[in-house]
Parts: C-alpha cells; sequence; structure tokens
C-alpha cells in the first residue's frame, strides 16, 4: 500500500492550491480528479485582487481580460458606471485556470492523476485509505476539495450546511455580442433575479453571459437567462456552453473539519453569499489548510478559517438580504462615490471589511445593514 502525507480529492482551485502549497514545502501529495484536464467549469471567471492576494502562484499566464469599469443596472433600466484606475477584475477561464494550477502543483512535485476517483474512501483516526487507479493508497491527512456534491465530506462524516443557490451561463462569441460595448467592463443587473443577480463578464474571444439566484429560482432559471439576453440584444439559442450549477453558500458556524480531514473551497460551502463567487475563498481555504498541515496542527484549521472568511461572509449574506428586499435602495447607494470606493477596495483586495469604511460612506452602509434586519 502506497503511503502520502497528504491526499487531496478534486483539483479546482482550492484543491490543486493546496497541493501546490504542501509539494512546495516537501511534503508527499497525491492530487486526483475523476475528470480529464482541462476541463471546464460554470464560473464567472473573475479573480479579483483579494483572491490574486492569496494565489498560490502567480495566474497571469490565464488571464484573458482586465476590468476596470462596473455597469450597474437596475432592473434592466436605470444604469451608472464607475471606473478604477486599477483592474478590479481579472478574468480567466476555469478550463485554462484549473489546468494551469494544477500544473503549478504537479512542476511544484504533487503527482497529479486526472480522470480517477477516490474508490472505497474510508476514513479514520489515523488518516485516510483509498484506492486510486486500482492501487490502494494511505493517507496521514485527507483534504476534501471534490465540490458541493463530493464524496469526502461525507465520508469523513462532515455535515455541512449550506444554502444551494442556483446558476445557468452560457458564452456569447464577439460578433455575437459588440466587444467595444464590453470591453473593460463587467455589466451586472440587480434587481432581476430573487437572491441574485444577472452579468455579462467580458473575455478573450467571448462575454459570459449569466443569471443566479435563490435555489427556489431553478424552474425559472432558464426564463431569466433568456431576459438578460434580451435586454443585451442576445439571441439565447446562439449561446454556446450553457451550463446550469449550485452554489453552495456555507450558513455561519457550518463544520468545515473532522479529525484529520479537512474540507477547503466549495467542499466547505464557501462561496460569497453575495456575489456569488468562490476563488477567493479556495485560495484562501488552501492557504490555511496547508499551514495547518505543515505545522502538524490540524485543529487550528476550522478557528483560522473561520476567523478569516465568516466577518465578511456575515456582511455578505446580510447585504444579499437587503438587495434582495429592497434593490432600489441598495442600488441608488452603490451609486454613492464614498461607497463604490469602498466596494473597489474590497475587490480590489485593499479593504478587508465593509466596517473599515470611514467618513461619508459609513452612514449609507450601515443602512444596507439596518435593511437586512428588515422582516426579519
Amino acid at each position: 500500500m502506497r503511503h502520502v502525507d497528504a491526499l487531496v480529492i478534486g483539483a479546482g482551485p482550492a484543491g490543486s492550491a493546496t497541493a501546490l502549497r504542501l509539494a512546495r514545502a516537501g511534503a508527499d501529495v497525491l492530487l486526483v480528479d475523476r475528470q480529464r484536464f482541462p476541463r471546464d467549469k460554470p464560473c464567472g471567471g473573475g479573480l479579483t485582487g483579494r483572491a490574486l492576494a492569496h494565489a498560490p502562484c502567480d495566474v497571469s499566464a490565464v488571464v484573458e481580460h482586465d476590468v476596470d469599469r462596473f455597469e450597474l443596472r437596475l432592473r434592466y433600466r436605470k444604469r451608472f458606471e464607475r471606473r478604477s484606475d486599477a483592474p478590479l477584475i481579472r478574468m480567466t477561464q476555469r478550463r485554462r485556470l484549473d489546468a494551469f494550477l494544477a500544473e503549478q502543483a504537479a512542476l511544484a512535485g504533487a503527482d497529479f492523476r486526472d480522470g480517477v476517483t477516490a474508490g472505497g474512501l474510508a476514513v479514520g483516526p489515523d488518516g485516510a485509505e483509498a484506492t486510486i487507479d486500482g492501487h490502494p493508497v494511505r493517507a496521514d491527512v485527507l483534504i476534501g476539495a471534490d465540490g458541493a456534491n463530493g464524496v469526502t465530506a461525507r465520508a469523513a462524516g462532515i455535515a455541512v450546511d449550506a444554502v444551494r443557490g442556483v446558476a445557468l451561463e452560457g458564452n456569447a462569441p464577439y460578433g455575437d455580442v459588440d466587444p467595444d460595448r464590453y470591453r473593460g467592463r463587467a455589466v451586472v443587473e440587480l434587481g432581476t433575479v430573487p437572491g441574485g443577480y444577472g452579468w455579462v463578464f467580458p473575455k478573450g474571444d467571448h462575454a459570459n453571459v449569466g443569471v443566479g439566484g435563490w435555489p427556489a429560482e431553478g424552474p425559472r432559471i432558464r426564463a431569466h437567462l433568456q431576459r438578460l439576453c434580451e435586454a443585451h440584444g442576445l439571441d439565447p439559442d446562439r449561446l454556446t456552453d450553457v451550463r446550469g450549477h449550485r452554489l453552495p453558500m456555507r450558513r455561519l458556524g457550518s463544520p468545515v473539519a473532522a479529525g484529520r480531514t479537512l474540507l477547503v473551497g466549495d467542499a466547505a460551502g464557501l462561496v460569497d453569499p453575495l456575489s456569488g463567487d468562490g476563488i477567493y475563498e479556495a485560495f484562501v481555504s488552501a492557504e490555511l489548510a496547508a499551514e495547518a498541515i505543515l505545522a502538524g496542527r490540524l485543529e487550528t484549521y476550522e478557528p483560522r478559517l473561520v476567523a478569516a472568511l465568516e466577518p465578511h461572509a456575515g456582511a455578505s449574506w446580510a447585504a444579499k438580504r437587503a438587495l434582495d428586499r429592497f434593490p432600489a435602495v441598495c442600488w441608488a447607494i452603490a451609486r454613492l462615490p464614498r461607497v463604490w470606493d469602498v466596494v473597489a477596495g474590497l475587490l480590489q483586495g485593499e479593504v478587508a471589511h465593509p466596517n473599515e469604511a470611514r467618513g461619508l460612506a459609513r452612514p449609507p452602509l450601515r443602512l444596507i445593514a439596518r435593511l437586512a434586519r428588515v422582516g426579519g
């Protein structure tokens, strides 16, 4: 039986980032994914500055487009635009990002196996055992990075409590969509999908178009996407790579570890409730998991993750409730220049939490917190 320091199941951003950090420090790491790479994943593909600050390596090689402008619209009618001197989001595609991170993990020394499953996964007090590519493997530590529907959490008995939002997206090639309209600009549609929003994000040779919202919007999500396309002059039947997916938004206090098993990224429900972004959370959880493993103190992972992510997640849950109930008020607040400075700072990683806002930005942000409490 082969013995490894760590078995990482799932080679998305969280899994590959964990494997890369561990392998770089000299750990014997086996990284597996059931799909062949490169493979695509439904995702807006935006890399915020705060996410890049925790990336395990330079990912500039897979960046296709920089966004320095945001256009926020209300119910497909009112709009305003704000610009930043520095990129707000760097756009990539998960097909490229995930393959690149897995490759970097392999170059650092991790044993990367794609197209294989972790069969017979058994978790015990001393680690885990599984059959990988027909061979038995024993690992001192198990890292679950296999997404919202992965096997690791169940095998380890970790009951992740998460709201599973729904999203549907597709790609519109330039030509079907005017590249000049969206170059450098991310368009976000507010007040259109309960519990979420619509978006148009520019990429290298196409625009990514999508909608997301509460789980109850599942039966209506295709109609929401059609309405978004119509508002932007697109034929929904001409979208390519149309895919639906779930957004696991962790409830505060939900467990993310047990014994010698740590969950990272989507497997732990680490998706921002307001934006639906999970790459920042993937990189942070990977960083903290690797540090806990290398220090031989697995028990520190969960409290450190809670301290790092829950304050911001709590603010995002509050903003999400306020936006859902009072979209016009929230849109008007976001339009205020001082508030926009805070939003830009959050995206770029220069502001850690809305509570850091000072001066004229504080009263309107406090109003959002009060609106979130209206109606329970």
